[in-house]
C-alpha cells in the first residue's frame, strides 16, 4: 500500500519561467505534491509576477502560507530592459505600438537620469494591469475598449542602477552626453546611444516596473517599452535559491523536496527569534500575552524545541500573538 507523507510547512522558491503565469505556478505545485505522494497541502504565492515575467516566486506551502501576506509587501529586485524607439499600449511585448521615436539616449544620460527615480517617487499604473476601477479589472476594461484613466500612487525605487554598470559614473548632467567628456560638444568625441538599457531595480510592494521603464524613455525625449524582466529577489529570498519547473517535475515523480524545501522561518529573516519553555509555548499557543520580553517595539519569532509557534508584535515589553502557527508538537 503506498504510503501519504505528511503536508509539508515551508517555502519553495520558484524560478518561475515566462509564459507562465503565478496561479499556474501555484497550480503546478500542488499537482506535483500530489503526485509526489504528499497529503493535500495549502498552497500560496508570495507575490504575483506577470506572465511574461520571469523569476523569484515564493511559495508557501502549509503552516507558511500565514506569512504569504507579510511577503507581499516585502521589497523585490527586478533586472529588466527598455527597448527605446516604441512604446505599446501594455507597455510590454505583448501589446500594439501607440508611439515612435527615432531618438535614441546617450548612455551617459541614461545614467544620470536615474537618481531621479530614485526614492519617493509617484507613478501612473499600466492600463494594462490588474488593478480595479469600479470593482473591474483594469485591464479588462481596456481589453474591451474602454477609455481607462488610471491614478497616480506613491511608490519607492530604494535603488536603479545600469545592470553591468558599476564602473559607469553618472555625469553631473541630466543631459550631458558621455561620461568623462571635458568638452561635450567635442565632435571628435562620438557619443555612445543605446538602443536599449538594462536596469536593475529594487522597490517597494505596487511599484510597477513598466511604469517605471515607460517613465524613464520619457525623460530620456524618447519612448521604450519592456522586452525583458525578471525579478531576481523577493523580500529574502534569492534566485540562487530557486528551483526550475522541471526541478519540480521531478519531485512530482519521486525527487526529495526537502532537499528544496525552506523552513517557514526563512521568510522571516531579519525579525528576531526567541526560544521559549514550556509553559510560555503552551501560553502562547492559547493566544495569550507575553510580558517582559526583552526586544524593541516590532515583530519578533517565537520557537520552542526547535518549532516554529508564532509570530508575535512586541509593544513595550509585552507580546501580542499575530500569527500561530499549527505545529502540534511544539508545545509537547
Amino acid at each position: 500500500m503506498d504510503r501519504t507523507l505528511p503536508a509539508p510547512n515551508g517555502w519553495l522558491i520558484l524560478d518561475k519561467p515566462r509564459g507562465l503565469g503565478s496561479t499556474q505556478a501555484v497550480g503546478a505545485v500542488k499537482r506535483n505534491l500530489r503526485t509526489g505522494g504528499y497529503a493535500k497541502t495549502k498552497v500560496g504565492h508570495g507575490g504575483t509576477l506577470d506572465p511574461l515575467a520571469e523569476g523569484v516566486l515564493p511559495i508557501a506551502l502549509g503552516e507558511a502560507t500565514k506569512l504569504a501576506g507579510r511577503m507581499l509587501d516585502a521589497s523585490k529586485t527586478y533586472e529588466f530592459t527598455i527597448q527605446f524607439g516604441e512604446e505599446t499600449d501594455t507597455l510590454d511585448t505583448e501589446g500594439e505600438v501607440i508611439g515612435r521615436s527615432d531618438h535614441r539616449p546617450p548612455l551617459a544620460a541614461v545614467a544620470a537620469v536615474l537618481t531621479h527615480f530614485t526614492g519617493d517617487i509617484e507613478q501612473v499604473p499600466p492600463t494594462y494591469s490588474a488593478l480595479k476601477i469600479d470593482g473591474q479589472r483594469a485591464y479588462d476594461r481596456a481589453r474591451a475598449g474602454e477609455e481607462v484613466t488610471m491614478k497616480s500612487r506613491a511608490v519607492t525605487i530604494h535603488s536603479l542602477t545600469i545592470a553591468g554598470g558599476g564602473e559607469r559614473e553618472a555625469p553631473e548632467s541630466t543631459f550631458a552626453t558621455s561620461a568623462g567628456r571635458p568638452d561635450p560638444y567635442d565632435p571628435g568625441m562620438p557619443l555612445e546611444l543605446a538602443d536599449s538599457v538594462t536596469l536593475v531595480a529594487n522597490v517597494s510592494k505596487g511599484t510597477y516596473i513598466r511604469s517605471l521603464a515607460r517613465d524613464i524613455a520619457h525623460a530620456l525625449g524618447t519612448v521604450g517599452h519592456v522586452t525583458y524582466l525578471r525579478r531576481v529577489k523577493a523580500g529574502p529570498f534569492h534566485e540562487s535559491t530557486a528551483i526550475s519547473l522541471d526541478l519540480l517535475n521531478e519531485i512530482g515523480k519521486g525527487a526529495a523536496l526537502e532537499d528544496h524545501l525552506l523552513p517557514l522561518e526563512a521568510g522571516l529573516d531579519g525579525i528576531p527569534a526567541h526560544d521559549l519553555d514550556l509553559e510560555s509555548a503552551q501560553a502562547v499557543r492559547q493566544g495569550r500575552v507575553l510580558f517582559g520580553m526583552p526586544y524593541p517595539d516590532g515583530p519578533i519569532f517565537v520557537r520552542h524545541g526547535g518549532m516554529p509557534v508564532a509570530l508575535m508584535e512586541v509593544s513595550q515589553g509585552a507580546a501580542k500573538v499575530v500569527r500561530g502557527f499549527n505545529f502540534p508538537d511544539a508545545a509537547e
